[in-house]
């Protein structure tokens, strides 16, 4: 799940967002070109390849492609070339096994960056067109993403989080009786409690992603999907989408239509305050300076509802605010529930949090007294409440083991044969397939590297470079890179034992029924996560439990 940062929902994320083409100036009639194509960005990152193509008249057998990197970009993992970095210069050489490119043939390599793209390309000593310039295309028609779950944001401030590979082994209810469940339909009924304790009024919002379409917009309360118009290129007001939710004890039933992506609001007190722009939806974003929504209580849970059913769950990668239990009844009549806090989970939370002197500042508390939210580690950070490098001497050390030792990487449980093996050589990590072919680079992360799960260890959608990296980010975010030498492996037991650590993830975890919790983007990693799935859902629900 990811979850993906003010956040600014944008149709063109996982999706192709714009390429960019260097055509290298030839030294003859006919030279190999160069071209740059960004697969992906989602405001904090992108992912880009370049393809060189031989159009020469003889075969080459070597290639060298360099840029320059604007100041505060960075390119983190990499695959199919070889790097060499010099202060923001950047030098992408052949592997072994691909220098050689015959006439008219071609090959790839591919990068994830943050911040600007690159500029000043070369291709084999020769400048691209335009004296080193960047020429931009149109950019193609977005594609919706086929199995998001969370809703997609053009500046999302977390890596964006993927479907998982299988379903979670949440907590199973097997009803004592048959249950009656409704039929299969186009719409999914979900019910929302109000089990809190709390007399404020409640408002909900369902937006997110037409994956038919493409389109972003709001549902209405029957299940009705409405496109998003207007806005421009200073946000404008949001018309009033609210649902009136459950008062204290009551329940609210809204029905979610098949084929949407986003997410499901809960605000108390007041509603949330969107805003429009030219690119698609403001979210709240109450770590953000400025953000209307600061003072407001509200959380909310992510879904995906389409032919292979619904996916939902109760995230806490970017804050943790109002606990909730989230559930999903199959045809069978079986009912799938996670996310249920302990008694007092949610002031243990906070109480574990506010005792720590590094995390404490990350409690956001309003001025009548009501604890609004604790911030995960990157908001915090990102709002000035946390150190910036507070993991910086644990991923050091951590990355600097495996340059005498090797890292066994396994990241598909059904395919235990799949193995990429790590070594680290000065800052950057190496990785080999079984064929000992290199497949796969990752440059040292920084804290918020980690915290986010981006920049260096930015995941593509691929079957290589993006499960390696995702288990990179949970063995770090949980401490074990350094101390198991295959990952995943270990139990929750043997989680957050580093120093420093994640007290974040660690209390929350701690303080669920279950253990599960999506405390960080790949949470999903050995199925840590508040996650419920049905391929038959007949019902859905969140209940709001008391605080």
């Amino acid at each position: 799940m990811r979850r993906k940062r003010s956040l600014v929902l944008s149709g063109v994320v996982a999706a192709v967002v714009g390429v960019t083409t260097w055509i290298a100036l030839p030294a003859s009639a006919a030279a190999p070109t160069a071209t740059l194509r960004t697969v992906s960005d989602w405001g904090s990152g992108w992912q880009s390849e370049v393809t060189i193509k031989n159009t020469g008249t003889d075969a080459m057998s070597s290639w060298k492609v360099e840029f320059d990197l604007p100041a505060g970009a960075a390119v983190g993992s990499f695959w199919d070339a070889d790097m060499v970095a010099a202060g923001s210069h950047r030098t992408f050489g052949n592997r072994p096994w691909n220098g050689r490119v015959a006439v008219g043939d071609s090959v790839t390599f591919g990068f994830v960056g943050s911040g600007a793209k690159p500029a000043n390309c070369k291709l084999n000593g020769a400048p691209c067109a335009g004296g080193g310039a960047v020429i931009t295309t149109t950019a193609p028609a977005p594609t919706p993403p086929a199995k998001a779950t969370t809703a997609p944001a053009a500046t999302p401030t977390a890596a964006p989080t993927k479907a998982p590979t299988t379903a979670p082994p949440a907590t199973t209810k097997a009803p004592a009786a048959p249950v009656s469940v409704p039929p299969a339909g186009s719409t999914l009924p979900v019910v929302v409690k109000n089990d809190t304790g709390r007399a404020d009024n409640v408002f909900l919002y369902v937006l997110g992603t037409n994956l038919t379409t493409g389109k972003l917009g709001y549902v209405n309360a029957a299940g009705g999907f409405t496109a998003w118009t207007g806005g421009g290129p200073v946000p404008v007001p949001a018309p009033d989408v609210s649902i009136a939710g459950p008062g204290k004890g009551a329940t609210t039933t809204l029905k979610l239509p098949k084929n949407l992506s986003g997410r499901l609001y809960m605000s108390f007190g007041e509603k949330l305050d969107f805003r429009l722009t030219g690119d698609g939806l403001v979210q709240p974003a109450p770590w953000a300076g400025g953000d209307p929504n600061r003072d407001v209580l509200f959380d909310w849970s992510e879904f995906t509802l389409n032919d292979s059913g619904l996916w939902l769950n109760s995230s806490q990668v970017d804050m943790f605010a109002v606990p909730h239990v989230v559930s999903v009844t199959g045809g069978n009549g079986a009912t799938a529930s996670t996310g249920e806090l302990k008694a007092g989970g949610r002031q243990r939370v906070i109480d574990a949090v506010k005792a720590s002197p590094d995390f404490a500042r990350s409690v956001v508390t309003r001025a009548d007294g009501t604890v609004l939210r604790v911030l995960a580690p990157g908001k915090a950070a990102d709002a000035g409440l946390m150190s910036p490098t507070y993991l910086d001497s644990y991923i050091t050390g951590a990355w600097n083991a495996y340059a005498s030792k090797t890292l066994t990487v396994v990241p598909f449980t059904d395919r235990p044969d799949t193995k990429f093996l790590g070594r680290t050589t000065g800052n950057v990590m190496n990785f080999t397939d079984s064929t000992g072919k290199t497949v796969a680079s990752f440059t040292k992360p920084s804290t918020a590297n980690v915290w986010g799960c981006d920049g260096a260890l930015g995941a593509p959608n691929d079957l290589i470079v993006g499960p390696i990296a995702r288990t990179l980010c949970a063995a770090m975010t949980r401490t074990t890179l350094g101390r198991l030498d295959t990952q995943p492996s270990g139990t929750a037991a043997d989680f957050y034992r580093g120093n420093p650590a994640n007290l974040y993830a660690k209390v929350i975890h701690d303080s669920m029924v279950d253990g599960k919790a999506y405390a960080f983007a790949f949470d999903d990693v050995q199925n840590q996560e508040s996650l419920v799935h049905s391929g038959d859902p007949r019902t859905a629900g969140i209940t709001l439990t008391a605080f």
